[in-house]
């Protein structure tokens, strides 16, 4: 693959959303040196067989054969994907858990940028590319979003995870160190405040300001203002947060 060169195709079902992400790109992204489009999915099937994209912009919500469909229809995925939807909160929540990249309907014009400039650094990485794209199409089958893996990227290559092997996440820097029952700490390069934010509805407790706990981990709050994990391990819980958290853990 030629990292100076990127191949990119649109797929939306709307002209004119082809239209205005075209120019866009044509704008802001000269690192696409050659752009096509696609009106619709079954158009973008034939378009990714002939014209072997390095990067597709790919619709979420499109008739017959959405985003996700298309995905399941081809054999190979050795390009990247950033999907554009309008408004999907079950979608988004399962792209973020799978650490892929999306982009809102209208699309602005710096989030474009950062969101090429994501592809480009990531590009070399295929394979990983390809378990991300497998384990969305693993969550979107399931029927409620706690059942979710979650993708965490690492030096060391990707990992999935279920939500019930973590314990807690701790604020690294500009890092977050996920703690398991039986398997070893993995270091991600995101921000514990993204976490919070992902993890908020399903059982994560943000007891400080360098803490996310898994609630089913914790085994009692005690009277000395830390929580007292299944492990045995004694957390503080900040003292503007105290009153949260004990209503969290149901008084």
């Amino acid at each position: 693959m030629n990292n100076k060169l990127v191949k990119a195709l649109i797929i939306d079902d709307e002209e004119q959303a082809l239209h205005y992400l075209s120019e866009l790109i044509q704008v802001h992204a000269p690192q696409i040196t050659h752009l096509e489009t696609a009106l619709g999915a079954k158009a973008g099937l034939q378009k990714i067989a002939s014209f072997n994209p390095d990067l597709i912009f790919l619709d979420i919500e499109m008739p017959y054969l959405n985003g996700f469909d298309l995905l399941k229809e081809l054999d190979v995925w050795n390009f990247g994907i950033i999907y554009t939807t309008a408004f999907n909160q079950y979608a988004i929540k399962a792209i973020k858990f799978s650490a892929l990249d999306y982009l809102l309907k209208p699309i602005d014009p710096e989030e474009l940028k950062e969101a090429i400039l994501r592809f480009i650094a990531h590009r070399s990485i295929i394979l990983e590319q390809n378990k991300l794209y497998k384990n969305l199409l693993d969550n979107l089958s399931k029927k409620e979003p706690t059942q979710f893996r979650i993708a965490l990227p690492t030096k060391g290559g990707m990992y999935m995870y279920d939500l019930f092997e973590i314990i807690r996440i701790e604020a690294d820097m500009n890092y977050s160190q996920f703690h398991f029952n039986e398997k070893p700490n993995v270091l991600v390069a995101k921000t514990l405040k993204e976490y919070s934010e992902l993890l908020s509805d399903h059982g994560f407790i943000r007891i400080h300001k360098s803490h996310l706990i898994n609630k089913t981990h914790i085994k009692t709050y005690l009277n000395s203002g830390k929580v007292m994990l299944n492990s045995g391990d004694e957390i503080e819980v900040s003292r503007r947060r105290r009153h949260l958290v004990k209503k969290e853990l149901g008084g």
